[in-house]
């Protein structure tokens, strides 16, 4: 089973990893994460967007798309650590006056 873990691909560690706002309503954003590699589909072809705060959790056995960013098991303990336990909701911030 520990080998098994090693051998997984973690989403959150490779380049193709995008965060990206979702409108929440009345000038308000959640953060989503996508693969801007479009390796994650839902089964009716579309593309698959996941919650910020679950992308520690988002693993594959194979992706011919990974590419590592080189940072490692410290980055997913320390990513673990200090995501948000539930989806947050943030205001879209007012443009600077001039």
């Amino acid at each position: 089973m520990a080998t098994e873990r090693c051998t997984r691909i973690y989403c959150a560690n490779c380049i193709h990893c995008k965060l990206v706002p979702s409108p929440a309503g009345s000038g308000r954003y959640y953060l989503r994460v996508r693969c801007d590699a479009g390796k994650w589909l839902k089964k009716t072809g579309g593309e698959k967007i996941y919650k910020y705060c679950t992308v520690s959790q988002r693993s594959l056995d194979t992706c011919d798309s990974y590419e590592d960013m080189g940072d490692g098991p410290e980055f997913l303990k320390d990513l673990r650590l200090t995501l948000p336990a539930v989806d947050e909701v943030y205001d879209i911030p007012e443009p600077a006056a001039r």
